[in-house]
Order: C-alpha cells, then structure tokens, then sequence
C-alpha cells in the first residue's frame, strides 16, 4: 500500500531525511519512532503529498506521488502534526466540510460523519464551535476528518497528542482495529504505543533509519532480553550474587536490591546460552542451596533501553549512565 524508496529531503544544507526505505502493506499499523527532529514529521509530508521530496520515490496504492498525486492522495487519510482545524466553525460543519472535500454529498456525507463521530467519540460536542474545544477533543475532530471518506491507508502524526489516559486507550484501540483492514503509519516518541498499537516499528534518527521490527524484534536488542531476575527472601546478598556469578551460564549478575529482607538478582546469560538453560540453570541452584524463593522471571528485553541504545551517541549515553 505504501512503498518509500530511498527518499531524500534537504532544506539548504541540512539533509531531514536521508535515503529512507520501507513498506506498509494492509493489515499492518507501523509505527514510526525517534527522537525530536529525527525526520519523522517531514517523511511523513512526504508520504502525503504536502510536501516533495528533494530525492526517491513515494507509491501510493500503486501510485506515485510525484507524478500522479490526485489518485494517491484519495487513497490516504492524514492526521498532521498539531491537529490543524478552522477554530470558527462547529465541529459538525467542519466534519461536513471535509466530507464535501472528499467528494461525499447526501446520505453518504450524512452517514459519513455519522460514522466519524461515533467512531472518535465527538457526539458530546458536535456543535460547539472548534475554538471552544479542549486540545483532547480538538484532537479527536481531526482524527475524524482523517477517516472521514474511510481510507485505506491511513498517516497519523502524533494522534494521541494531548490527550488524557482513557482517550489515549481509545485511540490506541481504533487504530488497532482499523489496523486490522488498512494501512497505517503512524509517528509517536510514546514507546508504550509500540506495544499497545503497532504490528511493526521503524526507528528513525538523524533523517535515517537505524533499527525495524515487530516489538519483540526490538525488545530482543535490548541488553536486558534474555536476564532472569530471582527474589529470594531471608538470604545474604553477597553469598547470592557470588553463588549465581559463578555458574558457567551466568555471563555477568548485579544485585539490584537488598533490603534485609529480600533480595533481588539479575543474571545475564552467556552468548552460546540455548533459550531456558539460564532459568532452570538458576531455579536448580536454589534448590541446591536451599534458598525460598519467591520469583523466577525472565526479562523480554525493554523498547526505551533499545531506543536510547540507538538513538543516543555513546559518549552522552555513557555520562547519562554514569549519573544514575
């Protein structure tokens, strides 16, 4: 549905973007990560038409952007950055207006926003003018104009931008129910979207793409995948942490707290480590020293530990890290 090839946008001398590839098919909800002023926002312009890219080749539906952008751009419903609207009119007369935009007239237009505004939960406000709106609902009106002529692929910048934690979970839901038949891109640096919406993640930074995968994918970059964390009550902590650092599959351990009464313990597996030979490596050990313990849990890996990893040039991460 969407297919980017190594797109390049260039503002004077400062490259936005630089060589970005990916695809979208349908089915897919990606979501789109990095830092402020990693290119997101602008590739995203990009992909919709609002602006053209200095180098590369954008194809909608088939289409290209460049060369055939009325056919492509029906395809699309875009949400932008900052939730654009005319402040002076109602949140239905603006709805109808973009309806009409659309090429929606009649029962159609009628049904359509009918259907926006149920989607994106508008009905307590659909005649209060735009300008009255809290920045919530101000959101959710051009979400709603975004999928107004129902799309098939939908571009959503930011599109839970200042909104309170239930309509964020609304939000999240849509898209991942429309996620179901559409294609979908959508920007955001809340990495907890990743897991409660995304099928795959792009991490973009510097105009460049440096990590894609699903969220599992990701999270198995992390340093923490594949550690196990023990809690054993009414235990000495330095005897625990030498006992676990001392079998052949622990690469490294840390005690990461000793409160008297419980301790806690991360170890980290060894490179050659098949899956599952660490916890029972670990689980076997208590056993033998008779320590009660209370969990054994196996840690998937963290999505902000990945991005910092990536994101964040060695030298800063490594004073950032050593301030903790």
């Amino acid at each position: 549905m969407i297919k980017v090839e190594n797109l390049v946008k260039a503002f004077g001398p400062k490259l936005a973007v630089n060589g970005v590839s990916f695809t979208v098919e349908r089915g897919e909800v990606l979501g789109f990560l990095g830092p402020n002023g990693a290119g997101k926002s602008t590739t995203m312009r990009m992909i919709t038409g609002f602006i053209p890219p200095t180098g590369g080749r954008i194809t909608v539906g088939g289409y290209d952007m460049v060369e055939n952008p009325i056919p492509a751009k029906r395809l699309i419903g875009y949400l932008p950055e900052n939730a654009p609207a005319y402040t002076d009119m109602t949140v239905e007369g603006f709805l109808g207006f973009a309806a009409e935009l659309r090429g929606l007239r009649g029962e159609a237009k009628k049904r359509a926003i009918g259907r926006a505004v149920e989607m994106c939960f508008l009905e307590n406000v659909l005649y209060q003018s735009v300008d009255t709106l809290s920045k919530g609902y101000r959101h959710r009106t051009c979400f709603a104009q975004s999928i107004i002529h129902d799309p098939d692929i939908l571009v959503l910048d930011e599109p839970t931008d200042g909104l309170d934690p239930n309509q964020k979970h609304e939000v999240r839901t849509l898209i991942r129910r429309m996620g179901e038949k559409k294609a979908i891109v959508f920007s955001t640096h809340i990495l907890e979207e990743v897991d409660a919406a995304c099928t795959r993640a792009i991490i973009i930074d510097r105009g460049q793409i440096v990590a894609n995968g699903t969220p599992t994918e990701l999270r198995q970059r992390s340093e923490l995948a594949g550690a196990v964390t023990l809690r054993i009550a009414d235990a000495d902590a330095g005897t625990v942490g030498q006992k676990v650092r001392d079998l052949p599959v622990v690469r490294r351990s840390e005690v990461l707290d000793n409160n008297g009464a419980v301790v806690r313990v991360r170890a980290f597996p060894q490179p050659t480590v098949k899956n599952g030979d660490l916890e029972r490596s670990l689980y076997e050990l208590a056993v033998r020293e008779k320590w009660r313990l209370l969990e054994l849990k196996v840690e998937e890996g963290r999505l902000d530990e990945v991005f910092r990893s990536i994101t964040m040039p060695d030298t800063k991460r490594r004073v950032e890290e050593g301030t903790k």
